[in-house]
């Protein structure tokens, strides 16, 4: 039960169908798909939709997609990637032969045909009630009759200036006189209406292969792209075997490589060596464990996650339970180590993510993002469509798993999450956050099963993240200065994050009472609601 005398959230309750979304127009969508007679499916492709208009910087239908789905709530999780890849012409060599030794944000070579487009189409054929244009229409509104500036999204704007200022298509939709538009502002994008109403009266093909493909390809060849119209043309997600570990008697999915869910499972698996609810919720000790797992465990995303179609991914080493004690071991239980190089990785990212649950307990753990505040801040001129930066994870080295080759997907951050137990989901689940998601899982799931916080809570309860690379660990202000100092005497080093760390969603199933419960997280302009 939660202390009524301290502020927070309550938890959404409800016995029908419920949403949780990190923009209050996207939950809005999504209940009034399930209210209409649409299922979760429906409701989810709706509210993702509705956040590319009214969340422009963190996704769109220039973005990529992951999901994982529980149809009418059963434990045979059905997974599908939707994540975008590089182009044909884009190999180890031309980059080598350009001097090019990093991707960065802001080029074209950071664009991976997205994704996000597909997946909806498939996703809605083969597991929805209603059209991809009857789901498009909300968006559709928005964009056309405009929408208000929220608070989270207004910083979040704020903070990326400069990337819209590198394209002047960008610029002239996405900032007023040079600057992002104020909270509480209204914003229209009749560009991007023009393009989703096309997408609705022609399907997905009108993005791949028709006039907004067009527009994208012919502007990323103008800034040096090396993409095609067949690139585009033949750009198609997939169905593939979700992963899974065990956690305290619950069965935790993840989608597999190129995605990083396996480190939310590696993670689990190292801390599921602990004894957690002896050390405290907010103690120095558990966040100290959190700390050196999380260091390790994403130093093997670094050396080892990449696409399985087009390099060795250890699965099921990165998965068996010699590995996480081999991990445990290199864990000093009063000392922080020393963070070892890793590979160029990166930062911080923007990203949606969505849990519904409809009537028939179908549950959807839906993510979808352009990676960076917007993407590469590279927008289509006619069509209004800002592209993601996906690329940007690449490597160029021939030699490393990750290494850019044509029609290869890079290593991913954003994974969708879902919790099983007896042979029913319990739990669509996911964290925002770019790097930060798979760090974000574990602790969400220990903060829910290892120390009995409610779904709202365990969302609330402030975090740290070492960020790949990084020495400093960012911990938001509402850590105790006195669990900080002890941290800092075992070695830690600890930084204020620039922005709140990540974001999260989570709609608990309860079979025995048809109930539900729904979160969303404060550091979101979101809510969960239910009917």
């Amino acid at each position: 039960m939660r202390n009524l005398e301290l502020p927070g959230r309550s938890v959404a309750r409800s016995l029908n169908g419920m949403a949780a979304t990190s923009h209050s127009l996207a939950t809005l969508t999504a209940v009034n798909v399930l209210q209409d007679g649409g299922n979760a499916m429906d409701a989810a492709v709706a509210a993702c939709a509705v956040q590319g208009v009214v969340e422009p910087e963190s996704t769109g239908l220039g973005g990529d997609c992951f999901v994982l789905y529980a149809p009418k709530g059963s434990a045979d999780i059905v997974a599908f990637n939707g994540s975008g890849r590089a182009p044909q012409a884009a190999t180890a060599k031309w980059f080598a032969d350009q001097g090019i030794a990093k991707i960065e944000r802001y080029t074209p070579h950071a664009v991976t045909v997205p994704g996000a487009v597909d997946a909806w189409a498939q996703l809605l054929r083969d597991h929805g009630t209603r059209s991809l244009g009857d789901m498009l229409q909300p968006a559709l509104r928005f964009a056309r009759d405009g929408y208000v500036v929220t608070e989270r999204v207004a910083t979040d704007w704020a903070s990326e200036v400069e990337a819209l200022s590198h394209d002047p298509a960008a610029s002239s939709i996405f900032l007023v006189d040079g600057k992002a538009p104020a909270l509480g502002s209204v914003h229209r994008q009749p560009a991007l209406a023009a393009s989703l109403e096309l997408i609705a009266e022609q399907g997905r093909d009108a993005f791949y292969k028709g006039a907004i493909a067009e527009d994208l390809v012919a502007h990323l060849k103008e800034l040096g792209g090396l993409h095609s119209l067949e690139d585009f043309a033949a750009a198609s997600g997939e169905y593939v075997d979700p992963i899974k570990t065990g956690y305290k008697g619950y069965d935790v999915y993840e989608c597999p490589p190129n995605g990083q869910g396996i480190i939310a499972l590696l993670l689990l698996n190292i801390l599921s060596g602990y004894d957690l609810p002896a050390l405290g919720a907010m103690s120095a000790e558990r966040l100290h464990l959190e700390i050196e797992a999380t260091r390790l465990a994403y130093q093997a995303r670094n050396a080892y996650v990449a696409d399985p179609a087009q390099a060795e991914v250890p699965v099921e080493q990165l998965l068996s339970e010699d590995y996480a004690e081999t991990l445990r071991r290199r864990i000093d239980p009063s000392r922080a180590g020393i963070p070892s190089a890793a590979a160029p990785v990166a930062e911080h990212a923007d990203t949606v993510y969505i849990s519904v649950v409809d009537k028939d307990r179908n549950a959807v753990s839906f993510i979808n993002s352009t990676f960076n505040g917007f993407g590469s801040g590279i927008c289509g001129p006619k069509s209004g469509i800002i592209l993601q930066n996906r690329g940007a994870a690449f490597s160029v080295d021939p030699e490393h798993p990750n290494c850019i080759a044509p029609g290869k997907r890079p290593m991913h951050t954003i994974i969708p999450g879902m919790v099983a137990k007896s042979g029913r989901a319990i739990m669509p689940f996911g964290v925002m956050g770019g790097q930060y998601q798979a760090c974000g899982h574990a602790r969400f799931l220990t903060n829910l099963f290892d120390y009995g916080l409610d779904v709202q809570q365990s969302m609330d309860l402030a975090r740290s993240f070492p960020a790949p690379g990084e020495t400093a660990v960012e911990a938001e202000s509402g850590i105790p200065r006195e669990v900080l100092a002890k941290l800092e005497e075992m070695g830690h080093r600890f930084c204020p994050p620039d922005k709140p760390i990540g974001g999260s969603q989570a709609i608990q199933i309860d079979w025995d009472q048809g109930t539900l419960a729904g979160g969303s997280d404060p550091r979101k302009d979101g809510c969960a609601l239910g009917y």
